[in-house]
Formats: C-alpha cells, structure tokens, sequence
C-alpha cells in the first residue's frame, strides 16, 4: 500500500539531481552528516527503529519498483516522498545490495553530558562496526548515554548506524568530547584493563557509573586511566591476552546489569 495523497511526492530520474547527489555523500562519507545537518538511514529496519522512536523524517525515499509496495507506516511518516528510478539505487547506497527505502532525518543535536546517567566512554574507539556494537550493548543493558572522546568513530556514519542496529534512537550520543569534560561526572568512572585491577566477577561495580572503552590497540588513555574510580580485568580462562572491545563491552555492561537487577 501506498501513502494516501496527502504526503507530497517528487520523482527524480537523473542522477545528476542535488538530492541523489546529497544522498551520495551521507552514505559514503562518515562524516558528511556533520556538514549537511541530516543522516541517511538506509534500509526498512533502520527506518522503522527511528519511527518506534518517535522521529518524523524530513524525506522517505523509495525505489520506483517498491513505491507500490511500501507499508503505510513509512509512506506516510515524513513530510515528503521521493521516488527514484531503480537505476539510481547504486548512486546513493554504499551497500552491495542496496535496499529500497530509506528516511533522510535531522541531525539531532548534540545534548550535554548528563552528567548522573549510567554511561559508556568511548575513548577514541576507531572500528565502526565496534562502535555500533557497544551502542547495541548499551541500549539493551541499560546505560542511556554514550560520551564519545575525540578521535573515536563518528556516531552517526552509515557504518555505525548499519552496525548500530537502531540503538541510536534509544541512547543519548555526545560527540567529540575533550576528556577534561569528563571532570562533571557525579557518577564514577569505571575501566578494563588487561593487566591492571580485580576480576570483573569479584568485583562490586559501582551502579549508576560510566565505563570505559578504550582504543582497539593502545586500551584506555593514561588521562583516562588516571580519572577511574575502579580498574577492572576480564577473566580469560581460555589463555587469550585479550578481547575484542565491543566484546569486553557486551560482557562488562551485562555484569552491571545483573549486579543491579532488582529481585
């Protein structure tokens, strides 16, 4: 089913047209969402995550074969349509089979640090698809705010958000934090380490707290390092020297998570 007559809809055949072009770019460049203001999500599960969230997109986007197709609640969620040839699929997706739709939506702006909430620090976490994992990890286990230093993945690059899986509606994201901001926390700085502090399952973790993830290679800065309240290790029973950081995040996060679980 179709958007009833009430959602204006524009058809674009050229791939010379600015919109395709735009779109180009916000799914290409992981940082153009900065410059134009808006994000592209690609992609039925994206689009509907953002609706369940509440958002209104200023665009929908759909391919002229699945226009016919497409469900009402999508077709009619922005406040304008746009339906492109087939062909220019390939011009505005970065994916290997590009999907049919997708929701253009305003870059939401940048909220302060609450500075009371149950967060995740990413300390210059560079791998996308990390990135977007932790943000599953924290929506899921409850910590509402992700606190981005300067240097880690941009949060709203298609491959975050393609990793993210829609926990980006459900989380408060600050960008390009200076680490000196992380002074007005009230809640207490928690660390993984490999070879420094307890064992996360002997451990009474602080709740609410902020843990922190550091970069896939050097872990946590030393500044970081030296403003934790608690410094934690994951056992590794298995010998290994070290985790993967989205999954020493799903482990830590899960912890905590059990530790305060009422009942």
């Amino acid at each position: 089913m179709s958007a009833g007559p009430a959602v204006p809809v524009t058809h674009i055949t050229s791939r010379d047209n600015p919109l395709v072009k735009e779109l180009r770019r916000l799914s290409h460049e992981s940082t153009a969402y900065r410059k134009n203001g808006r994000v592209w999500l690609e992609g039925d599960h994206l689009c509907r995550a953002a609706l369940a969230r509440g958002l209104t997109p200023v665009l929908a986007v759909f391919s002229a074969s699945y226009w016919p197709l497409a469900h009402v609640e999508c077709a009619q969620a922005a406040i304008k349509n746009i339906v492109i040839d087939d062909a220019l699929l390939p011009e505005i997706s970065a994916l290997e089979s590009p999907a049919p739709m997708g929701f253009v939506i305003d870059l939401p702006v940048s909220p302060l640090i609450n500075s009371s909430a149950a967060s995740v620090i990413l300390d210059r976490v560079q791998d996308a698809g990390n990135v977007g994992s932790i943000l599953r990890s924290a929506a899921a286990f409850g910590f509402g705010q992700i606190i981005a230093l300067k240097g880690t993945a941009a949060l709203w690059s298609p491959k975050v958000l393609r990793a993210g899986m829609g926990a980006h509606f459900a989380l408060q994201l600050v960008e390009s934090v200076e680490p000196s901001a992380l002074a007005d926390l009230q809640i207490p700085i928690v660390v993984t380490s490999s070879h420094h502090g307890g064992l996360l399952h002997q451990q009474k973790i602080p709740m609410p707290c902020a843990w922190a993830m550091g970069h896939e290679g050097q872990g946590v800065s030393d500044d970081l390092m030296a403003r934790a309240s608690l410094k934690v290790r994951i056992d590794q029973p298995g010998g290994e020297e070290s985790l993967n950081v989205a999954a020493a995040a799903a482990i830590c996060l899960y912890a905590s998570s059990l530790a305060h679980k009422p009942g």
